[in-house]
């Protein structure tokens, strides 16, 4: 090989990896935030007595004798739940979600982005529920309460721990935030997947291409119907909720799950 030769084969392998490592460098830039104005709509529509009243009755039933399976007469479920006197604690917060672009290694992708909205709700016992809100035919809408407030927890665990971009890898259960470049692990599940010290934004985004890579939207795999893979939609995280208007659930969201979900499918949310 001449050192013409030489040079050029140099000069082509530099180009091959500042282009393979273009569409990740792009990404390091913060998923898009979700507007002061339609996280005060979103908690406005928490606030809505139906709703409130649709979360004390899944506390009526949560807290239901073992065994019952969800079987309460109606006087009991109304007692329950105006004793749950649920009410929202604290602020409501936007919900990130790996985007499968970034899965793809699409140029510019952010690693997560906004699939809804989350606000803790507080029984008056102490419980707590996620209640989840989409925006859909121009204003904000909740379709679904989960047990816990893992959404908003580790919302102010990422900020408490010196900020970054929360997001969930629900395939997982895997709770993550986007600091300085690095993907750091939340919780346990996250931290099997990534290490206590987290990898680096191209690491994540070639271990999530591999678990994914042949299972995002208009895959061979998607067009067969197979599950289990990649969901571009929100997931009750290691358990399901309550659906809160299925047909809005099921427009908005996509997810089966959800759409046909009473209140005697929940099941409580593994925590790390």
């Amino acid at each position: 090989m001449t050192n013409r030769q030489k040079l050029l084969a140099v000069a082509a392998l530099a180009l091959a990896a500042t282009l393979a490592a273009a569409p990740l460098a792009a990404a390091e830039a913060p998923a898009a935030p979700t507007a002061p104005a339609d996280l005060a709509a979103a908690h406005a529509a928490v606030q809505a007595p139906a709703v409130l009243d649709q979360v004390g009755r899944f506390f009526a039933h949560e807290g239901a004798p073992a065994g019952a399976n969800g079987a309460m007469s109606q006087a009991a479920e109304a007692n329950a739940a105006a004793a749950a006197a649920p009410r929202p604690v604290g602020s409501t917060v936007p919900v990130y979600t790996l985007d499968p672009s970034f899965v793809a290694g699409t140029a510019g992708a952010p690693v997560a982005r906004a699939e809804f909205t989350a606000t803790e709700v507080a029984a008056a016992d102490g419980r707590t529920a996620s209640v989840w809100a989409v925006r859909q035919d121009g204003g904000w809408h909740v379709v679904n309460i989960a047990s816990g407030s893992d959404e908003t927890d580790y919302a102010a665990r990422g900020a408490a721990g010196g900020g970054g971009t929360v997001f969930r890898e629900p395939q997982l259960n895997a709770w993550y935030v986007l600091r300085g470049g690095r993907v750091l692990p939340l919780d346990a599940e996250a931290r099997a997947s990534v290490g206590n010290g987290g990898v680096s934004l191209a690491e994540y985004q070639k271990l999530v291409r591999q678990r994914y890579g042949d299972k995002l939207p208009g895959s061979a795999y998607d067009r067969a119907g197979l599950g289990g893979g990649f969901s571009t939609t929100p997931q009750a995280a290691a358990g399901s909720g309550t659906a809160v208007g299925p047909a809005t659930a099921a427009g908005a969201l996509g997810v089966t799950a959800l759409a046909g979900a009473g209140l005697a499918a929940r099941r409580r949310r593994a925590r790390g």
